[in-house]
Formats: C-alpha cells, structure tokens, sequence
C-alpha cells in the first residue's frame, strides 16, 4: 500500500511517501516560510522525484493535531483536496503518536510533547517494545511539570521527543533515566506520519469530507474572550 504523508502541525513542514515499510522519498523543509507557499509544492515535487501520481496513491494520512491551529488547518486542507481529486481515503493521524516512530528502533518509553505555550505542553506517552509502539496516555495539553511527574512513574529508560523536549528536559532536575532525542530524531515527519497510518485500524480509513483537526483546546484568542465573558467584561 502507497501512502502519502503530510505533517505541517508545527514551524517545519515534511511530505513523504512510503511503499509498505519502504519509504520511497521524503522532503522536508524548516525554513520560517509559511506552509501555503512550502508545502503543496513540496508534495508536487516529492510526486514527480518519487515517480509517483496520485493514482498511485492508496491512502493520503496528515497529523490532524495537536499542533500549530494555522499549520494543522493548512495540513488538513491540502490532504483534503488532493484525496478529493482521485477520491483516496485519508487519515488522519495525531501528531504525537506520529512522533513516537522516530524512536521505533529503540526500546523506551517516548514523551512525545510539543509546547502549547502558556508553560503547556500537548504530550502522550508510548512504551516503544521490539519495535511496537503501545499507547500509554491520551492525547493531552498539560503543564510540564505534571508531564514530568507522569513520566518518572515509568522504569525503563525515558526520551522527550518533539519541540517541547527540550524545555521540558530543562525542566528536570538530575532524573538520569529521562533523555532527549537527538535533533535528527526529535521532531515530527511525514514518514512518521505513513507508518503510523499503516499500523492504524481500518475503521480510521476514511472520506476526505469526514477528516476534521483536532485541536485539543481552543485556539487564544477564544480563551481570552471566553475569560472576559466570564468576568463580565
């Protein structure tokens, strides 16, 4: 099975495509560019390099959050549109969990956490055995010290991923079994993106029309508003 991987859910953008457990390209960009002017060409070139065509494709997956509100729309939108041009199934996967496949060669527990500002994380924990990833924790946005409390209950040897890791890792104080993953491993791809499609359900194949973002809480500026509304302001 071919998938098509997009992750645009946080400050980099990536595009993969894999063949089974053979990924077949991979572009990723970092640049501080916007991920409308990166992303849709990156996927066009990734296509083209690859010798790919959508008709090729049998499944299009994109981290649906958390993430970046603007970057998971952006992501969601453009998976969307593409799968409804050939009607390909999509699905949507969570960025977190996407993030734990940077690890899958090793055994540990992955805290996958990106950093939602505020002193929050988005965080989810992974026990990573003979490469299989199992779910420990949902999906959450929490403070960092509570993330970090969480993860000492935990025996084997520990690694922060994501771009949260290393504000979290400096948060610690002398835990030696909790680690960050090194820069090459610590942040979210389109691979990641494919292989955790690969090993999800089948019942998460779905239309395009049904892929919506999944954010985790609302965006700022409704924060701010529901405050004042609730002081009477």
């Amino acid at each position: 099975m071919k998938i098509l991987g997009i992750d645009s859910s946080a400050k980099s953008a990536s595009a993969a495509i894999t063949d089974a457990d053979k990924i077949l390209g991979c572009f990723y960009t970092n640049t501080g560019l916007t991920h409308s002017q990166t992303l849709m060409p990156m996927i066009e070139s990734l296509l083209k390099y690859s010798n790919t065509s959508l008709d090729d494709i049998d499944l299009i997956a994109v981290n649906k959050g958390p993430g970046s509100f603007t970057g998971v729309r952006i992501g969601v939108a453009a998976a969307k549109g593409l799968a409804d041009v050939k009607k390909i199934p999509v699905c949507g996967t969570s960025t977190l969990e996407s993030m734990a496949y940077n690890l899958v060669d090793t055994d540990c527990i992955a805290c996958c956490v990106m950093d939602a500002r505020c002193n929050q994380v988005y965080n989810a924990i992974f026990d990573i055995t003979d490469g299989k990833i199992t779910r420990l924790t949902p999906d959450n946005a929490d403070s960092i010290e509570n993330v970090t409390e969480e993860l000492k209950k935990y025996k084997k040897i520990k690694f922060f991923v994501g771009d949260g890791a290393e504000i979290c890792y400096n948060k610690l104080n002398g835990d030696s079994d909790i680690r960050i993953a090194a820069p090459s491993d610590r942040f979210q791809s389109a691979v990641g993106v494919c292989f955790c499609a690969m090993n999800a359900s089948r019942d998460q194949y779905i239309d395009s029309a049904l892929l919506v973002p999944e954010y985790l809480r609302l965006p700022q500026a409704e924060r701010e508003l529901n405050k004042k509304l609730s002081k009477g302001v």
